[in-house]
C-alpha cells in the first residue's frame, strides 16, 4: 500500500460521519412511505407468527430510519402545511396496532381469562341462587376443557375453594398442553370460546348487588318477624320487633341497606337504646368521624366500649364544638375508664358554663377519687350554681367519705340546687353512720 493511501484515524472518522450523513440524506418521506406500503402488504398476507415477526422487524427498521431522517419541517405560519414526519409516525403506529391485533391468540390468553374468572368468583358476594348458578357454570367450563384437551378437570364441591381449585386445575391443563399459536390455533380458539362462556355465565349469575333493597332484606330474613303490623312502612315495624328481640345485627343490616334519613336515624337511636357491644366496630368507625349519636351508643355499651376511649379523649378539648364535648363527656363517664379522668377534670375551668356541668357529671360517673379535689374547687369557686350543683352531684356519685363530706358542707347554701345535693350527701353520711357497727 503506498504512502498516499495511508489515512489518519481522524480522517477515517470524518469520512464515516460524511457517509452516514449521506445515507441519512437519502432517506426521504417518499421512500419511507413506500416501505410502509410494502410492510402493510406483508401484514395482510401474514399467516404465521413468523410472518408477523418479519413485519415487526421491518417496522422497527422504518422507525429507526425515520428517527434518523432529515425530513422537511412544516411552515409554522401555515396551518395547512403538511408534516411528513407526523404523517409517517401516525401510519407506523397504526400498522403496529394492526400487527398486534393479528397476533395470537395464545395459551397465555386462556390462562389470563381463567384467572380473571377466579377473581370474579372470590371478589363477588353471591346470593344463594347465584352460588348454585356459578357451580353449574364452572362445571360446564370444566367439561369444555376436558373435551378440548382430553383433560380430567372436575369440581369437587360447591364452595368458593372448590370452584377456584377446579379452575387452577384447568390452568394446569392448558399450560401443560404446550399449545403453539400457529399449530394449535383452533384448539386455543375453542378454549377462548369456553372462557367467554365462563365469563358470561358468571356475569349472569345472581349477585347481591343485582337485588333491590327489599329483596336483599327479604333474602336475609329481615321481614320474617312481621305479622299483622300496623306501622308503615313495613321496615319500621320490622325494626321495632328486632329491637324488642335484642337483635342489633338485624338493625345493622337495615342501616346498611335502608338509605332514607328517617330509617338511618331510627337505627342509630336504636343502637343507643340497646347499648349492644355487637355493633361496637360500626359505632367506633362512625365516632372517629365525630358522629354524635354513635358516641352516645358507645357510652351505653359501658366498659365494653373501652377500646374507644382513646378516640373519645381526643374530642375533650374541642371547645369549638360544645355539642360534641357534651356527648363525649357523658360517654366517657358511662364507659368508666380512669384514663379519661385528668382530661375531663381539666375542663372544669373552661369558659363555657353550659359545658362545665357535663364535665363535672362525667367525673361523677367515672368515680375516680382523683377527681375529688378538682370537684371540691369547682363547688367552692365556680360562679355558676348549675355547675356547682353538678360538682356536688359528682361527689355524691364518687361516694367516699371524703367526697360526701365535701358536698355535705354546703347544706346552708342559698342555691336550692347546691343545697339539695348537699342534703342528699349529708343523708348518705348519716345512713353510713347508722349502718356502722357499734363498739
Amino acid at each position: 500500500m503506498s504512502d498516499g493511501d495511508d489515512e489518519t484515524p481522524d480522517e477515517t472518522s470524518e469520512k464515516s460521519e460524511t457517509a452516514a450523513a449521506s445515507e441519512s440524506d437519502e432517506i426521504t418521506a417518499e421512500s419511507l412511505d413506500e416501505r410502509l406500503d410494502s410492510a402493510e402488504e406483508d401484514l395482510d398476507a401474514a399467516e404465521t407468527e413468523s410472518d408477523l415477526d418479519e413485519v415487526e422487524s421491518t417496522l422497527d427498521a422504518v422507525e429507526s430510519d425515520l428517527d434518523a431522517a432529515d425530513l422537511p419541517e412544516p411552515d409554522e405560519d401555515d396551518e395547512d402545511a403538511e408534516d411528513p414526519r407526523a404523517d409517517l409516525e401516525s401510519r407506523l403506529s397504526d400498522l403496529r396496532d394492526d400487527l398486534e391485533s393479528q397476533r395470537g391468540p395464545y395459551a397465555e390468553d386462556v390462562v389470563d381469562d381463567i384467572e380473571s374468572a377466579q377473581s370474579k368468583i372470590s371478589d363477588t358476594q353471591w346470593t344463594d341462587r347465584g352460588e348454585g348458578e356459578i357451580v353449574d357454570v364452572v362445571e360446564s367450563f370444566a367439561d369444555d376443557v376436558n373435551d378440548t384437551l382430553d383433560a380430567s378437570v372436575s369440581v369437587s364441591g360447591d364452595d368458593e375453594a372448590a370452584l377456584t381449585a377446579a379452575l387452577d386445575d384447568a390452568i394446569s391443563a392448558v399450560e401443560s398442553a404446550g399449545l403453539d399459536a400457529d399449530e394449535d390455533a383452533e384448539t386455543i380458539d375453542s378454549l377462548l370460546e369456553a372462557t367467554d362462556e365462563l365469563e358470561a355465565g358468571l356475569e349472569d349469575a345472581e349477585e347481591w348487588d343485582d337485588l333491590e333493597t327489599n329483596e336483599k332484606l327479604q333474602a336475609q330474613g329481615f321481614y320474617d318477624v312481621l305479622g299483622h303490623y300496623k306501622d308503615y312502612p313495613p321496615e319500621l315495624s320490622a325494626l321495632k320487633e328486632w329491637e324488642k328481640r335484642g337483635r342489633a345485627d338485624m338493625i345493622l343490616l337495615a342501616k346498611d341497606n335502608l338509605q332514607s334519613e328517617f330509617m338511618q336515624e331510627y337505627c342509630m337511636e336504636a343502637f343507643v337504646r340497646m347499648g349492644d357491644p355487637a355493633v361496637f366496630d360500626e359505632m367506633h368507625q362512625l365516632a372517629q368521624r365525630r358522629d354524635k349519636t354513635a358516641i352516645k351508643a358507645l357510652g351505653k355499651m359501658g366498659a365494653d366500649a373501652a377500646e374507644a376511649v382513646e378516640t373519645l379523649v381526643e374530642y375533650v378539648d374541642t371547645d369549638s364544638d360544645p355539642a360534641l364535648q357534651k356527648v363525649t363527656f357523658k360517654a366517657l363517664g358511662e364507659i368508666g375508664s380512669a384514663e379519661a379522668t385528668q382530661a375531663i377534670a381539666d375542663k372544669l375551668v373552661m369558659d363555657n358554663e353550659n359545658v362545665r356541668p357535663f364535665a363535672a357529671r362525667a367525673l361523677g360517673l367515672l368515680g375516680d377519687t382523683r377527681a375529688i379535689d378538682p370537684l371540691a374547687d369547682t363547688l367552692a369557686d365556680d360562679e355558676d350554681n348549675t355547675v356547682r350543683a353538678a360538682a356536688a352531684w359528682a361527689l355524691r356519685q364518687i361516694g367516699t367519705e371524703e367526697a360526701l363530706e365535701t358536698a355535705a358542707d354546703y347544706t346552708d347554701e342559698q342555691s336550692y340546687l347546691v343545697q339539695h345535693e348537699a342534703e342528699l350527701a349529708r343523708e348518705r353520711l348519716g345512713d353510713a353512720d347508722a349502718d356502722a357497727p357499734t363498739a
